[in-house]
């Protein structure tokens, strides 16, 4: 899987953006360099099918004896879908949170007990969503193969809490050669790059 050219395209599209000199707020409060909004990869055809045909690829590799794809709402059920679509299997997606009408459902479609699911992500931080979509999965009765997504920051935080969640995470793109695409095209200066660099180290104190 050829990494770089995933984080090339993204870059290209500006889905990520770089600003190391006016960062962004996240809605934990963070202050970040960076800013992923992978949905922005739908209004490009090329794009989009190259990352849906690398998480095809991906689960194939990884998971052949996947039953059901799962996508993450809300950046991840139109890719989710068109990675079914291509592997021609089942598809639910997973609410934050169940409905609080009808009939209250947090995991739409339909899923059978037992069934092997791969869950769809559009990015990563530290995984407290993603993590907790996993676990409506779970309490549904799914058998959790694992989880791809398209981008990850590659925190230790989120290490950590995949690890404790016994869930296995692949990324079609991280956070390293992100940085080395935007250097290598010019996007960012390298001393930026030594900015973004450390604020991966401490996020959550950057900008204080």
């Amino acid at each position: 899987m050829n990494t770089a050219k995933i984080a090339q395209s993204l870059l290209q599209i500006k889905a990520i953006k770089l600003n190391p000199a006016n960062p962004f707020s996240w809605a934990s409060g963070w202050k970040s360099p960076v800013y992923c909004d992978n949905r922005k990869a739908l209004a490009y055809p090329a794009v989009r099918r190259q990352i849906a045909e690398a998480f095809s690829r991906l689960v194939k590799c990884k998971y052949p004896d996947v039953e059901v794809v799962a996508g993450v709402a809300t950046g991840a059920i139109a890719y989710g879908l068109l990675v079914a679509e291509q592997l021609n299997l089942p598809f639910v997606y997973v609410r934050a949170m169940p409905k609080e009408h009808g009939l209250g459902n947090q995991i739409e479609g339909e899923l059978q007990p037992n069934k092997k699911v791969v869950v769809v992500e559009d990015s990563v931080s530290t995984g407290g969503s993603s993590l907790s979509a996993l676990a409506a999965l779970r309490d549904a009765g799914a058998k959790v193969l694992g989880m791809v997504a398209i981008f990850t920051y590659g925190f230790e935080a989120a290490r950590k809490n995949f690890e404790a969640a016994k869930c296995e995470l692949a990324a079609l793109s991280g956070y390293n050669e992100l940085i080395e695409e935007a250097v290598a095209s010019g996007y960012v200066k390298p001393e930026e790059a030594a900015v973004l660099q450390k604020w991966r180290e401490a996020p959550d104190k950057w900008g204080v």
